[in-house]
């Protein structure tokens, strides 16, 4: 596979502070980038509405500690040291990947590179200060936003008007990208975050608000998509081409690198997987062209969020590490390194992929939950054996709250806040677990917002983390490191409670009961509503799987029959998992090639997708109950607490 692995030698930002320097004028601590704004915005005549939307699409007002991003960009504004390509490797190792750039047609296919209208040496000259400044300074970076954007406006002959409108052509030009698409998505979001309003805190703990200009409006749609390759599947204000994967024989035994199918006529299209590359896009675009490595279906460029399609949605790709999760599923791999976020994982990419992914799960029918929509870490392994080496990305610093803000299905509390069933959501900016390994083994990651809640064996915050025994068949202990999602949960995963004790919640976790903190004050999971599965009265435990596969005599004479391969865990009488999906058994013989898609085998044999700890699993139907929880006022407190919740 080729996104993230267990190493612990990859990336991380140097952590130079950005520095707001000392306030003689009354402007609270927290509150000095918002005067900033207001100040920039005022000295070089942009409407500060537009002067913020801009830099929120650019950082979402962060200031990265002084890091550059991929693309070399610093700051609010993002402004980009043309002589800085690329963000720097800090690791000892490099992923398994092809070292080279991508051949000529790659190139071609991957347009929107960046052209720098941002350049921050002349932002520099602009306002008369060292380039240093305007890479550690966040006053004066937002300075030099202004006065690219009053630059900009004047050379394409506007005036410098109050009226947010007139800035929508400087506006599209500010992100620096030779594709239209690309830039006319920019200057539409930014006018819909004008339009909207936005607040947060930073990640410099600068609280900013932009309050809504209901006025203010994107343009229409761009139509430009029609020009686009006939192989591509993306909504029309997408900028995305194509560069294809190859279906092809290898030897006698063996082919690559992907499948062919007919989905979904053969088969229900039911997950989009979410990936982060943990290479450059370069070195991606070569591998994905190459037979005898794995495949996805799109790839996410992070400097501006452009998409590549690789392979049709009705062709399955080997992007899971689950040949059963492949036939079922989209992979999209993101540009990134899971440690390294604030340099990949940018606003545009978040934008451009939510977009893609919106597109899809209404196309197929995909539920945007945390059980449809999840990332490569979140991805059950088929079988025993194969747990250790399932992959991690894209880690605890993806923000799901805010992904799934994007894609139009907010993250949220439906049931009070004692139901039998919880959803974690951290705060993600503020919400900051100590990792290690971001730069080498042991050596503590920078603080960082994140999406992951740590798990533990009794309500202490000494006491020893929950252990996943087949990630570690050897006995070794969970730890902190950013790779290891032994103790851990995500944003927007649902789970059973099993307890609670002041400011503790204990959910079922692997068989086991894991306490997480979660004070009433400032909680890191709120009620939810649903159904949970339970062993059926008389059965002390039942079995869980990493696929569900059809009975036994499904298969057609001919088909090779896959060996059953219970997990190592047990669910136990009296505990109870979360479902959102009830399915059948199917099984695709994948052992030769055809020129043709190979029939997909479907039993009878129902199954319950569950969230059984990280990652996902299922039982059989026939083993369990269905435990429901009603949503709002109805929730009740937990089972063996007085709870309400109903059996069917």
């Amino acid at each position: 596979m080729v996104c993230a692995t267990a190493s612990t030698a990859l990336m991380a930002p140097l952590l130079i502070p950005l520095l707001s320097g000392p306030s003689d004028d009354g402007v609270a601590a927290d509150r000095r980038l918002q005067n900033d704004f207001t100040t920039a915005a005022d000295e070089y005549r942009v409407p500060r509405s537009v002067l913020m939307g801009v830099s929120y699409l650019q950082s979402r007002w962060d200031s990265h500690p002084g890091a550059p991003s991929v693309s070399g960009g610093y700051g609010p504004m993002h402004l980009v040291d043309v002589h800085q390509s690329q963000a720097p490797y800090h690791g000892t190792a490099r992923p398994r990947v092809v070292a080279a750039g991508p051949p000529p047609s790659a190139q071609a296919s991957a347009p929107g590179g960046p052209l720098h209208p941002t350049d921050l040496r002349k932002a520099a000259r602009l306002i008369g200060v060292p380039e240093e400044r305007l890479r550690t300074d966040s006053s004066d970076n937002v300075r030099g936003g202004a006065a690219l954007l009053a630059a900009a406006q004047r050379k394409l002959g506007k005036p410098l008007s109050a009226n947010p409108a007139d800035w929508w052509e400087a506006v599209s030009e500010f992100p620096g990208t030779d594709d239209d698409e690309a830039a006319a998505t920019f200057a539409n979001d930014v006018f819909t975050v004008i339009r909207s309003g936005a607040h947060r805190t930073t990640d410099a703990g600068q609280r900013v608000t932009l309050p809504a200009s209901p006025d203010v409006r994107p343009h229409a749609a761009s139509t430009a998509g029609a020009k686009r390759p006939k192989d591509v599947e993306c909504p029309k204000e997408l900028s995305c081409s194509w560069l294809s994967a190859p279906y092809t024989e290898i030897d006698d035994e063996s082919y690559g690198n992907h499948d062919l199918a007919d989905r979904p006529k053969d088969q229900k299209i039911d997950y989009i997987v979410i990936h982060d590359t943990e290479a450059p896009l370069t070195s991606m675009l070569q591998t994905v062209q190459d037979p005898e490595e794995a495949s996805w279906h799109y790839s996410v460029r992070s400097s501006d969020g452009h998409v590549i399609q690789h392979i049709k949605t009705k062709d399955a790709a080997w992007h899971s590490g689950s040949q059963f999760v492949n036939g079922r599923s989209i992979g999209i791999e993101h540009e990134g390194f899971l440690a390294q976020p604030d340099a990949w994982y940018t606003e545009q990419m978040y934008r451009s992929s939510a977009r893609l992914v919106r597109y899809l799960a209404k196309k197929y029918h995909v539920p945007l939950d945390r059980q449809h929509i999840f990332g490569h870490d979140n991805v059950p392994a088929p079988t025993a054996d194969s747990i250790p080496d399932m992959h991690d990305d894209p880690g605890p610093y993806w923000d799901w709250r805010h992904y799934f803000d994007l894609l139009g299905a907010p993250l949220k509390a439906t049931a009070g806040p004692d139901s039998d069933m919880v959803m974690v959501l951290p705060d993600f900016d503020s919400h900051r677990p100590r990792f290690t390994g971001c730069t080498e083994d042991g050596a503590a990651c920078a603080p960082h917002g994140s999406s992951a809640v740590r798990l533990h064996t009794a309500p202490a915050d000494d006491a020893p983390l929950i252990q996943d025994p087949g990630r570690r068949p050897d006995g070794d202990d969970s730890t902190e490191d950013v790779n290891d999602l032994g103790s851990r949960v995500s944003a927007g995963q649902t789970y059973a409670v099993a307890d609670r004790s002041g400011d503790w919640t204990a959910i079922w976790y692997l068989g086991n009961k894991a306490w997480f903190r979660n004070p009433g004050n400032h909680p890191t999971a709120v009620g939810a509503s649903g159904q949970m599965v339970t062993p059926k009265e008389g059965l002390s435990e039942v079995e869980v799987f990493g696929r569900a596969l059809p009975e036994d005599d499904a298969y057609p004479e001919g088909v090779p029959e896959p060996q059953e391969s219970p997990l190592p865990y047990t669910l136990r009488a009296g505990q109870r998992y979360v479902t959102q999906s009830r399915l059948v058994g199917s099984y695709v013989d994948r052992s030769t090639f055809e020129d043709k898609p190979s029939p997909v085998v479907k039993g009878q044999e129902a199954y319950y997708e569950i969230q059984f700890g990280h990652r996902l699993a299922y039982v059989r139907a026939s083993d369990v109950d269905v435990v429901k929880v009603k949503s709002q006022t109805q929730a009740g407190p937990p089972s063996g607490h007085g709870g309400r919740s109903a059996k069917h």
